[in-house]
């Protein structure tokens, strides 16, 4: 008969499968497949993914950490749904976030870290020209993200990193609509440009207007979402 695992293997063991269980529901519920307001089933994930429930109620714990789920008494746990004015808030805090982001690329960036950002300017007007809204917002999270990474700060890339997992509950993309392409593409170009002008004013500048621009997007396309279900619920 085999012999009981040690405790801090069965430990260890544990805390590995709930990372798994944490990262594939995390996943799932960045590309959609568990929209905002959705009740997340241990039993059902813990069978769906061969573990015991344990693991699955410690990444429900992990992901409300992250902000993405909330677990209400008795009730159970769901995916959470952002309000306009807590992605107006996130917004922000994103802005100022990206504005030191830019003014310390302006001032060290390096000519292959250069290169990298204008390949991926690239990479998004050719998913404009292919009128392909979901590889352009792949683009776009890439871009933004990889220009916090090359700050060098990872305190700040921790918190950025968090902060845009809760926006993305925020459903309502504002590149939905294809006409909206160029002009985000044309911002990027722009944000590149300030960068490499080394102008840490211009570049700050650059990426915290592009952030103000992207929240009031947000604010027009949900009041308009808004005017719609109204007139539906009238109808």
């Amino acid at each position: 008969m085999a012999s009981a695992l040690h405790p801090t293997i069965a430990l260890l063991q544990t805390s590995s499968l709930a990372s798994v269980v944490q990262q594939e529901v995390e996943r799932a519920i960045l590309v959609g497949e568990y929209a905002p307001g959705t009740k997340l089933i241990e039993a059902a994930l813990a069978q769906k993914m061969g573990v015991s429930r344990g693991p699955v109620r410690e990444a429900f714990r992990m992901l409300e950490e992250a902000g993405l789920v909330r677990t209400e008494k008795n009730r159970g746990v769901f995916v959470r749904d952002i309000p306009i004015d807590e992605a107006v808030e996130i917004f922000d805090l994103r802005a100022a976030m990206d504005e030191l982001v830019g003014r310390q690329l302006a001032a060290n960036i390096t000519p292959a870290q250069l290169k990298e950002i204008r390949g991926l300017v690239e990479q998004m007007e050719k998913a404009v020209k292919a009128e392909d809204a979901y590889g352009y917002h792949l683009l776009n999270l890439g871009f933004h993200d990889r220009l916090v990474e090359m700050a060098g700060n990872r305190k700040l890339t921790a918190i950025y990193r968090k902060l845009i997992k809760e926006l993305s509950l925020f459903r309502r993309l504002n590149l939905a609509d294809n006409w909206l392409l160029p002009v985000s593409a044309g911002e990027h170009r722009q944000i590149v440009k300030a960068i490499a002008s080394g102008d840490p004013d211009a570049a700050g500048k650059a990426l915290f207007q592009h952030v103000m621009d992207s929240k009031q997007r947000t604010i027009e396309n949900d009041l308009r979402r808004q005017s719609r279900s109204q007139a539906r619920d009238t109808a």
